[in-house]
Formats: structure tokens, sequence, C-alpha cells
């Protein structure tokens, strides 16, 4: 792509969120979102391969669907309140169409079912920018609609995301639609505890977005899609291959390493809110989660593919890709835990 073109449109998605986090009317919120789906769409689809142009149409037919339902909500609101503010969704009605919209845009269970199709179409930077930034804004208008939801709607999707992106995730093979349901569950953590600790939702967006982030470089520095593939990358990285095991474990949530954190406070606060039932099914919808990033290790380390050549090690061609990014994603997706109550005290 020419990089002028380029820089348009990133600029744009840049442009796209900071209208909609600088918003508090609901039309500049609805005009960022479209800013945003529209810049991201030439990037889906510069590679003119059927499946990336199948994966765009079926991304811009659910955020236009999504974006339609929000400025219906939007003008719902205003014709029975008489204004457009962000805060103001008295109507049960304009609150529930929203909410739908919104969990719709970042691909929360029931209406999860574009992400994974979407994302398997995609090279890996682009999918990076869709599993990450585009979930910045509808996130935001979310955290700031939250007061006026039915605090059992948001329950129930957070649930069903936690569930669905930890179930849907144990029989594929293919790492982009692993990565789908995982974005899928981690939503679900997010939205589940928003109502009762909103800087729990942003820890939980942050902490996801450096791990995610690594992950997608990392699959991009092997440059594989498949599990299958993935056999062949210690032989040729073994340092590479043990950081990205570490930081697949920390996406699953395993203790002594970041995922850890936000899992461990969410669960906290749900007990301390009395919901010990919830919180007891989000700590096993995670361990679905686990099984499969399991696998991931499995196939990463401690398989061998099979060769003919007699040596363990093949030829090593030095890569071109830069890694200092990867490098400073990965400390901070392994290494975060210890800092857990200066995090705490920054928050409440």
């Amino acid at each position: 792509m020419n990089p002028y073109v380029l820089m348009i449109l990133l600029s744009s998605l840049g442009l796209g969120t900071t209208l909609t986090f600088a918003s508090s009317h609901w039309l500049l919120a609805w005009m960022g979102l479209e800013i945003n789906t529209l810049a991201i769409i030439p990037l889906m689809a510069q590679h003119h391969h059927p499946r990336a142009v199948e994966a765009t149409t079926k991304y811009f037919l659910t955020q236009a669907t999504a974006a339609a339902m929000i400025l219906f909500a939007g003008s719902t609101n205003a014709w029975i309140t008489g204004t457009w503010d962000l805060t103001n969704m008295m109507n049960p009605l304009a609150s529930s169409l929203v909410i739908t919209a919104l969990a719709l845009k970042i691909g929360l269970a029931p209406m999860h079912l574009w992400m994974p199709e979407v994302l398997q179409g995609l090279d890996l930077t682009t999918g990076l920018i869709l599993s990450t930034w585009q979930k910045l804004a509808p996130l935001t208008l979310i955290i700031q609609t939250a007061q006026n939801i039915d605090p059992m709607l948001l329950t129930m999707l957070g649930l069903l995301s936690t569930l669905i992106g930890g179930w849907g995730g144990l029989n594929q093979t293919q790492l982009r639609k692993i990565l789908a349901y995982s974005s899928i569950a981690h939503m679900g953590w997010m939205v589940i505890v928003l109502q009762y600790a909103p800087q729990l939702t942003l820890l939980a967006l942050l902490t996801y977005i450096f791990m995610t982030s690594t992950a997608f470089l990392t699959l991009k520095l092997y440059s594989t899609t498949k599990i299958n593939a993935l056999a062949l990358t210690w032989s040729k990285s073994p340092t590479l291959s043990a950081t990205t095991a570490l930081v697949l474990l920390s996406l699953a949530g395993l203790p002594p390493l970041t995922g850890f954190m936000p899992k461990w406070l969410i669960l906290q606060e749900l007990t301390k809110q009395n919901f010990p039932i919830t919180a007891t099914i989000m700590a096993l919808a995670a361990l679905l989660g686990l099984y499969f990033y399991l696998r991931l290790c499995y196939a990463m380390t401690l398989t061998i593919s099979p060769n003919i050549i007699n040596s363990m090690m093949p030829w090593r061609i030095s890569t071109t890709q830069t890694s200092l990014l990867l490098a400073l994603l990965t400390t901070t997706a392994l290494g975060l835990l210890p800092l857990t109550p200066a995090i705490l005290t920054l928050t409440t």
C-alpha cells in the first residue's frame, strides 16, 4: 500500500477513536465510530484475496448494522428526553438498544459470530488493529452509558462471552480464530465488572492489549497462522518460543504472570459485591481458555516437527523484522504482577 494512503488511513483511525473519546453527544460519538470503520476497511481488503474481501464485507455489514442501531437509539432517546447527552439514557428501550449495538461492535456474545470469521480472513497486522485499537471507542461508550443499563443484562453478556470465548476456542486449529475467541472471553471479563469497578475494566483492557499485541507480533515474526506450524518454532528460535509460551499462559491468567492480575481483582470485586456464583462461573470459564492456551504451548515447546536431517538445529536466516516493540510488550505481558499494590493504589 502507498505509504501516504496508509498514513491517511491510520490518522483517520486515530481521529475516529479520539472523536468518540472526546464526545458527550450521541451524533459525535456515532461519527467517530463511522470514521473508525471506514478507515480500517481499506486496510482489511488491501491484499485483494477472496478471504480478505469476504472478511471485509462481513465486518462492514455488522459495523453498519451496529452504527444504525446506535443512531436509532440516540435519536429515540433525544425524542423522548429532549437531550442527545451520552450519560442521560433514561429510556430503557434506547439503553438496551445501545448496549446491544455496542456489544455487536466489540464482539460480545451472543453477537460474537462475526468476530472469528472476520479475523480469520485478515493478515496478522490488521488482525492486531481489529483486536486492540478497534475495541477502544465502543468500550468507552459502554463505560459512559453503563450506569443506565440493567445490571442483569451486563452480567449475562459478560458470563456468556467468557463461556463462549472459552468453549469456542477448544476445537480450533487456526491461531487467528483462537485469538478471536480469546478476545471474546476477555471482553466478557471487562463487561461483567463494569458497573461495580470501572477502573478494573480499564486495567483489564490495558493488560489485554499488551498480551494480545505480543501474541500477534510473535506470530507475525514466525509467519505462522496454524497450530501445526508452531512445531517448527522451537528449533528455529528457542528463546522466543519460551517467552511466547509464557505470554500465552499470561493470556490464560496463570499466577506469576501479568494476566493473573485483572482476573484476580475482578473475582475479588465480584465476591465483595456478593456474587459468589458469578465469580465461580467466571473462574471455571477461565479454565476452558487455559486448556486451549496449553495446547498452543504444547505444540510450541514440547513438539518437534519430523525432519530428515540429522541436526536438531535447522539453518537460521537472520530476520529483517524489528523486534524492539515485541521485546517491550513481552516484558509488560509477563512481569507486571508485582506492581499490583501500586496499581490498586492508583485505581482506588
